[in-house]
């Protein structure tokens, strides 16, 4: 499974953000995809998640309510909606893919896509 993220980028606090990453091939209903992300100095966090079968969807505490994770099956992507994007959000987002449905632990993803810088100025 090869995975393309984008839609990184340089915006202040408060704006919006929109990420996608697309997979190479349509996922299997039991796996999961999921955003991470690590910013400098930092270790690389969990951000959120979704389910491909049932659609369910898992965040940390420190975005809930601000971003919102969805899949487009058509495309075999799904997307990550940031609102109201703070400076703490600024870290390098990696969108990764778990075969075995595994949701919060990075070690249980096997395929990772590259990085897209996320930067929020104060």
């Amino acid at each position: 499974v090869q995975l393309q993220a984008s839609g990184g980028g340089l915006v202040q606090a408060g704006d919006s953000l929109k990420l996608s990453c697309a997979a190479s091939g349509r996922p299997y209903s039991s796996s999961v995809l999921g955003w991470f992300r690590q910013a400098p100095g930092k270790e690389r966090e969990f951000v959120a998640a979704i389910r491909w079968g049932s659609g369910l969807t898992y965040y940390t505490d420190s975005v809930k309510g601000r971003f919102t994770i969805s899949k487009t099956n058509a495309e075999n992507s799904v997307n990550l909606q940031m609102n109201s994007l703070k400076p703490e959000d600024t870290a390098v987002y990696c969108c990764a893919y778990s075969s075995y449905g595994r949701i919060w632990q990075a070690q249980g993803y096997e395929y990772w896509g590259q990085g897209t810088q996320v930067t929020v100025s104060s």
